[in-house]
C-alpha cells in the first residue's frame, strides 16, 4: 500500500480481526528458505481440498448470500466466523462472483491458499486485503479484471518471485482442475475439449506487484498477457528451479 494512512489501516486491522486470529492456523513451510538462507527445491501448488460439509464452508456461503443481498460495500468474513470456522478455508466458493457492491474484500489472515477466479467478476473492488494470509503465494490473472482496484495490503513476502528474496515459482502445469473455471483467463472463451496452457505473471495489481496464474486457450491470448514491471522476470513462463530471475533487491 502507498498511502499515507497504511499505518493506521493496518492497526485498525489488526484490532477488528485480533479475536479470529487467535486460533493457531494451519502452517506453511513453503517459503522457509528465504529467511534462513537455505537451498531452494522444487516448489509444489498447495494441493488442499475445500472441505464443503464444514461449519466453516457453509457459514461462509450464508455470508455470501447476505452480502450480495444487502449490496454491502464492505465485505471481511473472518469477522463473523468464530476462529475454528475461519481456520476451515482454505479457499472461496465461485458465489464470490454475486458480490457486485463489494468495493473493499478483507480477507486478513486467512487460511487459504488460492482465491478462484471469480473475484474478477467483483467489478466495483477498489480495494483489496489479504494481509497475513501467509499460504496464498500467487492470485488468478482474473482479478486485473477488476478495473476499479487501486488499492491493496498484501503479504508480499509470502508470494513467489517476490523481489526481495526471490523464491522460485512451481514448475508448470499443475493442479489444473483445482484452479481454473474451465474459461481461458485472457479471452474468457470456454476450454472445451482444450488442454489449457498454463503460465506464471508478474504484473502490478493496486499497490502490489503480484505472481499471477494464467489460463489460455491459444498462442494469440498468451500474446495479449500485459508485460511485466522492471526488475521482474519479463514474459510469462513455466516457473522451475531453472528459470532466470532478476537479483534479489534485499
Amino acid at each position: 500500500m502507498s498511502s499515507n494512512d497504511e499505518p493506521r489501516l493496518l492497526y485498525n486491522l489488526w484490532a477488528k480481526e485480533a479475536a479470529v486470529n487467535s486460533l493457531p492456523r494451519p502452517l506453511c513451510n513453503c517459503l522457509d528458505p528465504q529467511y534462513a538462507k537455505k537451498k531452494w527445491s522444487e516448489l509444489k501448488l498447495h494441493a488442499e481440498v475445500q472441505d464443503t460439509d464444514c461449519s466453516g464452508w457453509l457459514r461462509l456461503l450464508e455470508l455470501i448470500d447476505e452480502a450480495a443481498s444487502d449490496r454491502r460495500e464492505e465485505f471481511s468474513p473472518g469477522r463473523h466466523m468464530t476462529p475454528e470456522q475461519w481456520a476451515q478455508i482454505t479457499t472461496l466458493p465461485a458465489s464470490i462472483a454475486k458480490l457486485k457492491a463489494v468495493k473493499h474484500f478483507i480477507l486478513y489472515g486467512s487460511s487459504l491458499v488460492r482465491i478462484p477466479p471469480e473475484i474478477g467478476e467483483m467489478s466495483c473492488l477498489e480495494q483489496f486485503t489479504p494481509y497475513t494470509s501467509y499460504r496464498l503465494h500467487w492470485f488468478p490473472y482474473e482479478i486485473t479484471r477488476c478495473k476499479n482496484l487501486k488499492r491493496s495490503t498484501v503479504s508480499t513476502r509470502a508470494l513467489y518471485g517476490n523481489h526481495k528474496y526471490r523464491p522460485p515459482f512451481p514448475r508448470l502445469p499443475q493442479l489444473l482442475d483445482a484452479c481454473t473455471t474451465g474459461n481461458c483467463s485472457v479471452c474468457g472463451s470456454p476450454f472445451g475439449d482444450s488442454r489449457p496452457m498454463q503460465y506464471w505473471v508478474s504484473l502490478r495489481v493496486a499497490a502490489d506487484v503480484l505472481p499471477l496464474l494464467v489460463y489460455t486457450c491459444s498462442i494469440e491470448c498468451r500474446s495479449k498477457i500485459p508485460k511485466p514491471p522492471e526488475n521482474y522476470v519479463p514474459l510469462p513462463h513455466h516457473g522451475g528451479m531453472n528459470l532466470n530471475q532478476p537479483k534479489a533487491s534485499w
